[in-house]
């Protein structure tokens, strides 16, 4: 019998007594400042519509350890957990303390109850969530004893899992170096009499593309700045190209399309003589020498054709080109297995502690 049993044999062997939130704490309401109030040099986070500050204050309304909840915006129905001192704005709940539960057991009992308090979030408007609809929720309430070593398991089991969240994300670093390295190595040709050295526009055909379509149905994808924008009724290319983003925020985007496609007037195509150079290993080098910083204007940067056309490339031999590219395809697929598997590893992490702790938190009823 582990000790959370023993501790529900001792005090609450015939079930646990269900009360609503409003019974046994006061729901407070916050007060609202205004932008010119806050600063990034003073001590208090201010929250209103998120778990991240709205900025910072010099007084706070709030103290350590107490859990709130988002009631207005996006992230109505939100509960999170401060353990600092912090300002309430009147876009958050906060759970008053008392002597009859723990805070943290509160903030955990309540992260399972956040759908519901989404779903009961009013949304005509701006999204709101009413005070009546927190104060009347019902949570179990053990004993004292029985919270707190609920509370030691859930805190042991998020600090595991942050640990872990860590140990991948420094996993991932290391790998994304690693590939940076050898593909630094292996682009640098420092002193090599077997390689050429070329303009770009030596080597094939840049052009932009012409497709000023919106549809979002189509046989067949329209390639944009940030990637598939659009889709059209007729392919204009077949074969694989690469496109270079050429204007806005993602000016200098590098990637290859396949396929039967299209492609629109915001994107450059550099369509290679295949006898000299092989489509891959001129994406490498172009990803590499970071085409972003080509990008000229303030408001909306702008790549031309001609800039491109300009670069120097250096152009081994072909037998050379494909061993560099075998190589890079290699770590390539590494990297994107990692990045991949980052994100579903960290989600069924996630999944199996809020499995964990719902199953904690869940007590026959008295």
């Amino acid at each position: 019998m582990s000790r959370l049993e023993e501790l529900i044999q001792q005090y609450c062997p015939d079930g646990v007594e269900h009360k609503k939130l409003g019974e046994i704490t006061t729901i407070l309401r916050g007060k609202r400042l205004t932008k010119s109030q806050l600063s990034d040099d003073k001590p208090y986070a201010v929250y209103h519509g998120g778990l991240d500050p709205l900025g910072y204050y010099e007084s706070a309304n709030r103290t350590a350890n107490t859990t709130m909840i988002i009631n207005v915006g996006a992230s109505a129905g939100t509960v999170g957990y401060s353990k600092e001192d912090f300002w309430s704005s009147d876009g958050c709940y906060c759970i008053d303390h008392s002597p009859s539960f723990d805070d943290r057991y509160i903030y955990y009992v309540l992260q399972t109850q956040e759908q519901q308090l989404k779903s009961k979030v009013r949304v005509a408007g701006i999204p709101t969530l009413d005070r009546p609809v927190v104060e009347d929720l019902k949570i179990p309430v053990p004993p004292l004893p029985v919270q707190e070593e609920i509370v030691r398991i859930l805190d042991n089991f998020a600090e595991l899992q942050a640990e872990l969240q860590a140990e991948l994300q420094a996993e991932l670093q290391k790998r994304l170096q690693q590939y940076n390295y050898y593909r630094d190595n292996l682009l640098s040709f420092e002193g090599r009499a077997d390689v050429e050295r070329k303009k770009l526009g030596e080597l094939g055909r840049i052009s932009s593309g012409k497709n000023k379509q919106k549809k979002k149905e189509g046989a067949y994808p329209v390639y944009g700045s940030t990637g598939i924008i659009a889709y059209c009724d007729e392919f204009k290319y077949d074969n694989p190209l690469i496109l270079v983003a050429r204007v806005g925020a993602n000016a200098g985007y590098t990637h290859i399309a396949r396929g039967q496609y299209d492609v629109s007037d915001n994107t450059l195509i550099i369509d290679l003589d295949k006898k000299n150079v092989i489509n891959k290993y001129i994406f490498y080098i172009l990803v590499n020498i970071n085409l972003n910083r080509y990008a000229k204007g303030g408001g909306q940067p702008l790549i031309t054709a001609g800039e491109i056309k300009e670069i120097t490339i250096p152009v081994p031999p072909l037998s050379e080109q494909r061993r560099i590219v075998d190589i890079l395809d290699r770590f390539d697929k590494l990297t994107t297995d990692i990045t991949a598997g980052l994100p579903a590893e960290i989600e069924a992490r996630r999944k199996q502690y809020e499995y964990y702790r719902d199953k904690l938190l869940t007590f026959k009823k008295k």
